[in-house]
């Protein structure tokens, strides 16, 4: 199952959504747009995001989840060009007048963005956990590289300008995992996780790529072969830094939740 969040005008303001739910005789029909939707072409359904119309207002939104099958009338999509060398391609997804019966909604009507942030703390952890081994992998790889080159007889690791980057990755990535396992714990243990959750996507999305990119530094050149297997993880890894949400939204919401600052949007 995709997840069909964000759209073109609405991506980490799930207050700003257009796709809009209608209840009918049958039960819904959904009209809108989904942007960046991963694993559309490998899903059998989208659990959709929407607008109820019948329990929002001019002045908020108030949301519900559908699942929708992929083979739905009315449901089509389109890949996005992307340089992300990922197993999974990113979908616009259009739905004009998508039928979907009444077991097709999930939870209550109108309160799905309680249910949706429900789930969206699993998706920060998961990130941490992406990283963590991104950063772990270009560490290894770097550390290797730079035991076997040697520039005038010297590997070129026993060099501070080496070691000492190479050094400070390995601990913000470790520290970063620490987070991640930290968030995990109180997650499995039903504690509430969204500090946490948020803390470990920011860590380790920002220790993978000062990781990654100091390891492609290493190689020198080489860095940007294929044959040394760092430069393809590139945009993948940076996109960690903007998905699932945002490091600036991250740092919005730790601002406001964590240090009780005022809002600041």
């Amino acid at each position: 199952m995709a997840f069909g969040l964000t759209e073109p005008d609405a991506g980490s303001n799930s207050h700003n959504l257009k796709t809009t739910a209608r209840r009918t005789g049958a039960g819904w029909t959904i009209t809108g747009s989904k942007y960046y939707i991963s694993a559309v072409d490998q899903a059998s359904a989208i659990l959709i995001v929407a607008r109820d119309a019948d329990h929002s207002t001019p002045e908020k939104n108030a949301l519900s989840l559908f699942v929708v099958p992929t083979d739905s009338p009315g449901l089509t999509y389109r890949p996005i060009d992307t340089s992300i060398v990922s197993p999974d391609k990113q979908f616009l997804v259009y739905l004009d007048q998508v039928q979907v019966g009444e077991e097709a909604l999930i939870g209550v009507a109108g309160n799905g963005l309680r249910q949706v942030f429900d789930g969206l703390n699993p998706e920060r952890i998961l990130v941490g956990a992406l990283c963590g081994g991104i950063g772990r992998y270009a560490i290894d790889k770097a550390c290797a590289y730079a035991k076997q080159r040697c520039v005038w007889s010297t590997p070129i690791g026993a060099h501070q300008g080496i070691a000492h980057p190479l050094a400070e990755a390995h601990i913000a990535v470790e520290l970063s995992r620490m987070a991640t396992a930290r968030s995990a714990e109180m997650f499995d243990a039903g504690q509430p996780a969204g500090e946490a959750a948020n803390i470990a996507k920011f860590a380790a999305s920002e220790a993978a790529l000062k990781a990654l990119d100091q390891a492609i530094q290493t190689h020198g050149g080489n860095g940007l072969s294929n044959e040394y297997g760092l430069s393809e993880l590139w945009f993948v890894t940076r996109l960690m830094r903007t998905a699932p949400v945002s490091r600036e939204m991250t740092l919005n919401f730790i601002a406001q939740t964590s240090l009780g600052l005022p809002r600041s949007y």
